[in-house]
C-alpha cells in the first residue's frame, strides 16, 4: 500500500464521542502499556511524529485516530495491564476498551500486538480469549522483534502459538515486525489493505 496522506483527526474518551459521520474501516491496536502501538503505527505510515511515543507506560488513555489516505483509520487504543493505576481508572480504561471493540460497527479488525522479547503473558492470552468470546475479528502482530536473539525471538513466538492453541482450533493471522530490520511492514500493510477491500464490498448491501 502506498501512504499518501495520514493525519491525526482527534482523540476520545468515550465511543459515542468517535467519529460519528463517516462510515469507513477502522483498523485498532491494542496490547499491553508500552508494548509499542505508537511506534508500529509510525512505522507502518513512515512518519516519526504521526502517533506520540513515551517510554511511560500507561501515557495512551484515549481512543486515538490518524485518517490513512481519506479512506479508512487507524485507531491507537489505551494499553492494558499497567498497574501503576488505580483499580478503578484500569477498569475505566478496559470498559472504555471494550466498548470500542464490541460496538463499534466501523470496526474492521484489531492488532493485538505481542512483545516478541518475552515468553508468552497470562494477560495477553486472556484478552485474546475474551476477543473470541465476543467475536470481535483480531489478528496478532508481534513488535520489537529488533533486538532478541532470533533462535530466543523465534522460541517466544512458537510458545505463543502453542499456548494459544490450548484454547483455540486454528490461529489468528499472524506477523512479526520490526523497524530496525524493516520487517513485517508490507505484510500489515497487505492485511489491511485486504481488510478495507471486504470492508467497502458489504457495505452497500448493509445500507440496502
Amino acid at each position: 500500500m502506498i501512504i499518501q496522506t495520514a493525519e491525526y483527526r482527534g482523540s476520545f474518551v468515550t465511543l459515542d464521542k468517535c467519529p460519528q459521520a463517516e462510515n469507513v474501516p477502522e483498523f485498532a491496536f491494542i496490547g499491553r502499556s508500552n508494548v509499542g502501538k505508537s511506534s508500529l503505527i509510525n512505522y507502518l505510515t513512515q512518519i516519526n511524529a504521526l502517533c506520540k511515543v513515551s517510554n511511560t507506560p500507561g501515557k495512551t488513555q484515549t481512543i486515538n485516530y490518524f485518517k490513512i489516505n481519506n479512506q479508512f483509520y487507524l485507531v491507537d487504543l489505551p494499553g492494558y495491564g499497567y498497574a501503576r493505576i488505580s483499580r478503578d481508572m484500569r477498569d475505566k480504561w478496559f470498559d472504555m476498551i471494550k466498548n470500542y471493540l464490541s460496538k463499534r460497527q466501523q470496526m474492521q479488525y484489531v492488532a493485538v500486538l505481542i512483545d516478541a522479547r518475552i515468553p508468552p503473558q497470562k494477560i495477553d492470552l486472556e484478552f485474546i480469549d475474551w476477543l473470541g468470546e465476543a467475536a470481535v475479528p483480531f489478528y496478532v502482530v508481534f513488535t520489537k522483534a529488533d533486538r532478541p536473539e532470533r533462535n530466543q525471538m523465534s522460541q517466544n513466538i512458537q510458545d505463543f502459538k502453542d499456548k494459544l492453541l490450548e484454547n483455540w482450533e486454528e490461529l489468528p493471522p499472524m506477523f512479526v515486525t520490526s523497524s530496525e530490520r524493516l520487517k513485517g511492514r508490507d505484510e500489515v500493510w497487505d492485511f489491511i489493505e485486504t481488510g478495507v477491500k471486504e470492508f467497502f464490498k458489504r457495505k452497500p448491501a448493509a445500507e440496502e
